[in-house]
């Protein structure tokens, strides 16, 4: 073997190992001969998805649903591995902490709840959820305080765009509410604007290791006036396979209504999402916000918000100047009081939007001034339903757009709403309703969001449908940036309950760049 064919074969190999689950094959299994004309972008062979530990309250009731989209066949983009079998199984996490551990929450306030109870020690063999094929949406259930945190892969054609959404229900005592969140990939820096250590508040971030060896994070705390010294929060080991909650208050003896918290690893990977608890308003998932950027978008803010708080954080060594918009269905304005939108550089900024939405969903964005430089900033906004003792709270991060495509995992007949954002140009978005986890037939309907407006929908339905669904949105060749996100509405003894979910893009293909050599001389 000569010494071109080493080099070659060493390249393949250093590009195998930088994209992780892309395979790199000759296109259509052809000969060594064939020239790449330019780089490929193919499915991905492996996901990963980690869902928190639902809730420690005996009156939970957790509903888990995954779902991975049909390939849509279109310019290979998405086929490659349709005839190959895979698997897609959501596991228990091991649960190292016992009822003397401090970082644990408690269910104080339900009726049935035993405070300090230990969870059962689940079997990280057995599965909670499979799924079985591609365009078959499969769902579980759990119900009480022992349902751990999940950890799971996907290989095989049940890789691309494999989604799964972990819904719980706490129908009565102080943490009472509708808890949503999409079950995330590992990864290593997280950012969440919007969490708290008010005393009303206990804010967990539950911290969830998918590997063989333990990991180390590091939580920092960011407030009003910058960062805050912490009493704890460095240094915090994960063992593998497991999920350890820390509550925020702990860190730190200073109450701050509003808190950017960031998460980093020293070594290994984590998914990290914080359960925000309000001893007045509910709780819901706070999921991370997009990664920091000179412009945000937060898409969806219920019509009927009754209470909305923007929290903006401003990373790195210079100021923010920001222009704020609301796009609602005929166009955007600049909400009263925020024409001239401030945010010191490493501080946390809070402002009070109160009914903004005033009956009609819209969207914010968030852009720099034409002489705000380009500061970096990450974004939330905290949304309240109903009023007085009937309210209800639920949590929207700026988020990035759906790109090629992206699912919400769990619908019901009722209760979803579908908003559809686009900033800066028209767009046409095909959305996709799965066959349930128990029966009925895919429907898919096709909508056009006008540039700078916010698109509410009551989305499609499968038709006899039986069990829950998954939405799957898939912006047209030719739009604009599309942003998503999918209300559930729950309501339960005329509180209105809900969660909203956002819908980045599901990363089901990953872009290879293609070897240009000429491989002719393995033939020699």
């Amino acid at each position: 073997m000569n010494r071109n064919t080493l080099s070659l074969i060493a390249a393949a190999v250093a590009l195998a190992a930088v994209t992780g689950f892309a395979s790199v094959t000759a296109p259509g299994g052809g000969s060594a001969k064939s020239v790449a004309k330019g780089p490929a972008r193919l499915p991905v062979e492996r996901s990963s998805l980690l869902c928190p530990a639902p809730s420690l309250s005996d009156l939970a009731e957790t509903t888990y649903t995954a779902y991975t989209p049909k390939g849509s066949g279109e310019g290979g983009a998405r086929t490659g591995a349709s005839a190959a079998s895979g698997t897609a199984v959501l596991k228990p996490a091991a649960a190292p902490l016992t009822d003397s551990a401090p970082t644990q929450p408690s269910n104080k306030g339900d009726k049935k709840g035993k405070k300090g109870k230990t969870p059962e020690k689940p079997d990280p063999n057995k599965a909670v959820i499979t799924l079985k094929e591609p365009g078959k949406a499969a769902s579980a259930s759990a119900d009480g305080s022992d349902a751990p945190a999940l950890i799971g892969s996907a290989d095989g054609p049940l890789a691309p765009g494999w989604a799964a959404q972990q819904t719980t229900v706490v129908s009565a005592g102080e943490n009472r509410a509708v808890l949503g969140t999409r079950c995330t990939d590992p990864d290593t820096d997280f950012w969440f604007p919007g969490a708290s250590t008010a005393k009303s508040r206990q804010d967990y971030v539950h911290l969830t290791n998918p590997d063989d060896t333990a990991a180390v994070a590091d939580i920092d705390l960011f407030g009003k006036d910058g960062e805050i010294k912490p009493d704890a929060g460095e240094g915090i080991t994960v063992p593998a396979k497991s999920s350890v909650p820390v509550l925020l208050s702990t860190l730190t003896s200073a109450a701050a209504d509003d808190l950017t918290v960031h998460v980093t690893t020293r070594s290994g990977r984590l998914g990290a999402v914080v359960q925000a608890s309000d001893a007045k308003a509910g709780a819901d998932w706070l999921s991370a916000s997009a990664d920091p950027a000179a412009s945000q978008v937060v898409p969806g803010i219920p019509g009927d918000a009754t209470d909305v708080r923007l929290v903006v954080y401003a990373k790195g060594a210079d100021d923010a100047d920001l222009k704020v918009r609301l796009a609602g269905a005929g166009g955007s304005f600049t909400p009263a009081g925020l024409e001239a939108v401030h945010v010191k550089a490493g501080m946390t900024a809070s402002f009070d939007l109160k009914n903004v939405t005033r009956g009609e969903a819209g969207s914010l964005f968030l852009t720099p001034t034409s002489d705000g430089g380009k500061t970096p900033i990450v974004a939330a906004v905290r949304v309240v339903r109903g009023t007085g003792d009937k309210q209800e709270t639920a949590y929207i991060s700026a988020t990035a757009p759906v790109g090629d495509r992206s699912t919400a995992a769990d619908n019901r007949a009722k209760g979803s709403t579908l908003a559809l954002t686009a900033p800066a140009a028209p767009a046409t978005v095909k959305v996709t309703a799965s066959p349930g986890t128990e029966g009925g037939e895919p429907q898919t309907k096709t909508y056009t969001v006008k540039a700078g407006t916010t698109l509410a929908v009551e989305p499609p339905v499968p038709a006899g449908l039986k069990g829950s669904y998954a939405l799957t949105v898939e912006p047209q060749p030719g739009s604009g940036p599309v942003y998503a996100s999918r209300t559930l509405a729950l309501p339960q003894d005329g509180i209105p309950m809900f969660t909203v979910q956002t819908l980045p893009d599901d990363k089901g293909t990953v872009v290879v760049p293609a070897a240009r050599q000429d491989l002719s001389v393995l033939d020699d």
